[in-house]
């Protein structure tokens, strides 16, 4: 199938919401694209900046994801998640990424305004959906800290001042979760996604247990992103295989079962955000 945009899935989506998966390995690209034939849903294929300094770039995973999206039965996008780097966005578009996260939450709120604006601009002249983050997402001491919040006001002015396609926001959860305690403000949900003229995103999701995800897709959460869960279950699936066969040595043997792991993840999480 041609590869779709973000906005066509998330029309495809709807009422549900949009389960948006890192990948890692090319394991986890089959496994995701797989998962979203079997439940029948859309899917986002994400690469992250640090998976692509990982990988020495984003060439090598990144068309690998582009070319199991062409292939695959089900509609799907790859997007490039969390780039600090306009060079690294630069190339992921030139690569045919057409949908791109801009991360500029480390810097204060005027000069991420100007970097998200002038980001914006240049991937909009090329038809390229932009998400990009009002603050810091967990797991890295910042406003999704306990307690801290996105202001829905200071969101509706971030969005008007840099014109970007989606917005991820500080609702309650963390990056890279290994427990499902997160407890999410469904108030703050359904508040910011009745003043928030563009579709919001939750980062941090694999800490939300199931019934928080459900209910911020109800109260208005679009986008959620999901990747410490598939770590999680393809490591554990790993392990169990070498623990068995201590003398195994072909990857393929041990691959085999961390991919069915990951594909069984990401079916369950189709599943629990469609309606």
């Amino acid at each position: 199938m041609p590869l779709t945009s973000i906005p066509d899935l998330i029309a495809v989506a709807r009422p549900g919401g949009l389960g948006a998966f890192n990948v890692i390995t090319l394991e986890h690209a089959e496994a995701i694209a797989a998962a979203a034939e079997s439940a029948k849903r859309p899917v986002v294929l994400q690469v992250s900046e640090n998976t692509a300094r990982y990988h020495g770039g984003i060439a090598p995973l990144g068309l690998a994801c582009l070319r199991i999206a062409a292939d695959s039965d089900a509609a799907v996008a790859v997007h490039l998640d969390h780039a600090t780097s306009a060079e690294l966005i630069r190339r992921a578009v030139d690569l045919g990424i057409r949908s791109v996260m801009y991360d500029g939450s480390a810097l204060d709120y005027a000069d991420n305004v100007t970097a998200t604006t002038s980001i914006t601009a240049w991937c909009h002249q090329r038809g390229v959906h932009i998400e990009a983050e009002l603050g810091e997402v967990g797991g890295k001491d910042g406003v999704h800290a306990p307690g801290a919040r996105t202001d829905p006001d200071e969101a509706v002015e971030f969005v008007s001042a840099t014109g970007v396609d989606a917005l991820a926001v500080a609702v309650g959860s963390s990056h890279a979760m290994h427990t499902r305690t997160a407890e999410l403000d469904n108030d703050l949900i359904a508040h910011l996604a009745a003043k928030v003229p563009v579709p919001l995103v939750l980062h941090g999701s694999s800490g939300v247990p199931d019934h928080g995800l459900r209910a911020a897709v109800d109260h208005g959460m679009t986008k959620i992103n999901i990747a410490t869960r598939l770590n999680i279950r393809m490591t554990a699936a790993i392990r169990e295989r070498l623990t068995q066969d201590p003398g195994l040595a072909d990857p393929r043997e041990y691959l085999t079962p961390g991919r069915a792991a990951i594909r069984s993840e990401v079916e369950h999480f189709l599943r629990l955000l469609a309606v």
